[in-house]
């Protein structure tokens, strides 16, 4: 007999990172399927905004997801004004890609400290509430770029797939414990939000609109799904990319110019995005630009 798909009506959810994007397309999902929504964002008034535009059963948050005393008030007043929290979704992320050896030290810390650092936290202080009632549901978002790894977005691809280790180290813990918890990590493929704004296009591949992620994150919820790929027809590729000999997988993506997709990234499109995120942790201050290190990449 097929296992129903749980119900979500009348269950609270906390999504950081919410005001905009993924999560702001996943805080809608989430209530129109009866569920209580918390929208945390370091920008409150974005947050205010899209709270009001979302309207009831939502409320809005501040929250800098690399402060633990900020994370900690943040669960707090979710639980004080929806109820005890049966989901987090940990969405909160930034993407300033470009070369590697041209990456200044701050950048790479920023998206450490938020990518990775913010859902260890969000996640530790989620699970000093589910553990105790033995219930509860963690998505993490995660990447694709946490499985393949793209050039130009070195370490932002090592930020997602930390945050596919965590998960996955975790839910092991947690069945060890006989805790009742579920994790999920979801990884898309480019989104049209604005951190995926002016990037390269690789050969039948088409960017994904927010709410895809949101209906895929619905479905991990409902059905306890772990991997989470968006869209799912990306699972095979990366099936037949660990099967395949290294040279000839790696031959397919230059083919279809997968290699390029953040290198080929259009700089005056994302310049906004850039700086937004540059300005997202109130703890580090913009860092100077750095030296080009000329190379002859080919083509």
């Amino acid at each position: 007999m097929a296992k129903q798909p749980r119900i979500l009506a009348g269950e609270t959810a906390a999504i950081t990172g919410a005001a905009r994007g993924i999560g702001r397309a996943t805080a809608e999902a989430l209530l129109r399927q009866g569920m209580r929504v918390a929208i945390g964002d370091l920008d409150v008034e974005a947050a205010r905004q899209t709270a009001s535009e979302l309207g009831a059963s939502t409320v809005a948050l501040p929250l800098d997801v690399t402060d633990r005393a900020s994370f900690a008030a943040f669960l707090d007043a979710t639980e004080e004004q929806l109820g005890p929290i049966d989901v987090l979704v940990n969405n909160a992320g930034i993407m300033q890609i470009g070369r590697f050896i041209d990456e200044d030290d701050l950048t790479a810390r920023r998206m450490v400290d938020i990518n990775i650092h913010g859902v260890i936290l969000g996640t530790k202080l989620a699970l000093e509430r589910m553990i105790p009632r033995d219930r509860g549901h963690i998505v993490n978002i995660a990447s694709q770029a946490g499985k393949f790894g793209t050039p130009g977005g070195a370490t932002y691809s090592a930020t997602k797939h930390a945050v596919v280790g965590l998960t996955e180290a975790l839910r092991g813990e947690l069945r060890l414990m006989a805790a009742h918890i579920d994790l999920s990590y979801v990884m898309p493929y480019i989104v049209n939000t604005e951190l995926g704004s002016g990037l390269g296009e690789a050969r039948g591949l088409h960017n994904l609109e927010p709410s895809e992620v949101a209906d895929a994150i619905v479905d991990a919820l409902q059905n306890q799904l772990v991997e989470v790929w968006v869209p799912k027809s990306a699972k095979r590729t990366n099936v037949l990319g660990v099967v395949l000999p290294r040279r000839l997988s790696e031959g397919m993506a230059r083919a279809i110019k997968a290699d390029r997709v953040l290198l080929d990234s259009d700089t005056n499109t994302r310049r906004g995005y850039e700086l937004r995120a540059s300005r997202s942790e109130p703890g580090l201050e913009g860092a100077a630009e750095q030296p080009q290190i000329p190379l002859n990449t080919g083509d």
